[in-house]
């Protein structure tokens, strides 16, 4: 898409030109709309905080599930969640992004508050199928939320910082999930769950109140508006579908801190199992000191596409690294991990911030509920496809796995080049400059 000169302000009459879309004003942003978003998703992630130690916890110790077919549960809502996507963005197209992620985040946190009331099989399934798709159809909205609000100069450092707050957010909220955790008491367990839901459907109640960026205006005008026929061009956009399953390999990266790493540390390594703590520690301060200014230099497509490779290189560089920890003294091993750690840090904020710039520079921008859509489910396909590749590469077959793994993601993020100069040469109809 071509980027203008005014590109260089924030996009919002009457303003002065910030520097930076980050500029802060105190402790938040300057810019009205990005203070707002951050407040929204400061709320969210602290109750998303809350909740991750101690999910499926709930409803294997205190409902009193089987623990097999409550991971068999979530399993079925993540793929529900997969396929909600798309037309999550196509609706967002039609009826505006805020509106429908207004309406997703306020079903969300019904959904989620509905957990309380669980007491058998037949209820998880219906809650967490309804929590769990109306959350990971949210993703692409989101996505088209923010083309709509942010100029499309700051976007990608807009997002940036966005991401550092849901790490502090999720920080915040662990701390007081490990103490309702410690209790174990049902009613703990239970005011965790309905604080969490009160932070999807309070914001959701401000999310139709953010202004839509100038830009967005001339985009929803009749004149161009996409045809009929070209509104579900995204599922059959060859070059971009690529440079999705390629953002989906690397996105599997995740699950290498939240599963992958923890089973190693316990079942191949002889380092002390609070271990797997510290790691998540230095990925959480790490990726909120680096990430918006790793997004300032990957904001336009060529450095994405740089970004990306890196990102490949420097992740097969982690496995490795991972793969030495096993047979060392408890102290190398700690050592060792912790230096995978940084290095994996260095590829997710790379490949997150790549990844934002080329999900949105290679879209129609007049369809960017359905695009991003399209691109959220490929995240989202990434990461439930992770826990399980992971657990069979690098946990079954120690470094031969890791191996495979190095490999996988080294060619996904050298691959992104071409399928990147594939989608440009197939960008006319978008109205990009190649």
């Amino acid at each position: 898409m071509t980027t203008t000169p005014a590109s260089r302000t924030s996009g919002r009459p009457g303003s002065p030109a910030p520097e930076r879309a980050t500029r802060t004003a105190g402790l938040l942003p300057a810019d009205p709309v990005l203070r707002r978003a951050s407040v929204l998703t400061l709320v969210n992630s602290v109750g998303n905080g809350l909740c991750f130690p101690l999910g499926v916890l709930y409803f294997t110790r205190i409902v009193g599930l089987d623990t097999t077919a409550v991971g068999a549960g979530l399993t079925i809502a993540g793929l529900v969640g997969v396929a909600a996507g798309v037309p999550a963005g196509r609706t967002a197209d039609r009826w505006g992004a805020r509106r429908v992620g207004a309406l997703l985040w306020g079903g969300t946190g019904v959904a989620t508050a509905s957990y309380a009331l669980v007491h058998s099989y037949a209820g998880f399934l219906v809650a967490v199928v309804c929590a769990t798709a109306l959350q990971m159809a949210s993703r692409g909205v989101q996505g088209a939320l923010y083309a709509d609000v942010l100029p499309a100069a700051t976007r990608v450092e807009a997002r940036a910082y966005l991401r550092m707050v849901v790490n502090v957010g999720t920080g915040v909220g662990g701390v007081f999930g490990a103490v309702a955790l410690q209790l174990d008491t049902r009613a703990a367990y239970v005011a965790v769950i309905l604080v969490n839901a009160v932070t999807f459907a309070g914001p959701a109640l401000l999310l139709p109140r953010l202004p839509l960026a100038p830009h967005v205006a001339e985009r929803l005008s009749p004149d161009s508006a996409v045809p009929g026929a070209e509104r579900w061009r995204a599922v059959r956009d060859l070059p971009f579908l690529a440079v999705t399953v390629l953002n989906a390999v690397l996105v599997v990266q995740y699950s290498l801190a939240e599963v992958g790493l923890p089973l190693w540390i316990v079942e191949r390594t002889d380092a002390p199992r609070w271990t797997a703590a510290l790691l998540m520690i230095v990925n959480c301060v790490l990726v909120a000191l680096l990430q918006v200014r790793v997004a300032r230099r990957a904001a336009q497509v060529p450095s994405a596409v740089r970004a990306m490779g890196w990102s490949g290189m420097l992740l097969a560089a982690a496995c490795a690294v991972y793969a030495l920890s096993s047979g060392l003294c408890p102290v190398w091993a700690v050592v060792a991990l912790t230096a995978g750690a940084v290095v994996q840090v260095f590829a997710e904020v790379l490949s997150a911030a790549g990844g934002w710039t080329l999900g949105y520079a290679l879209a129609d921008a007049r369809a960017h509920g359905v695009y991003q859509g399209v691109f959220g489910a490929g995240m989202s396909a990434g990461l439930m496809a992770g826990p399980a590749l992971v657990t069979v590469t690098a946990i079954a077959h120690g470094s031969a796995g890791w191996a495979v793994l190095g490999v996988l993601f080294a060619v996904a993020g050298l691959a992104m080049g071409p399928a990147v100069r594939w989608a440009r040469r197939d960008g006319e109809w978008r109205g990009e400059t190649a």
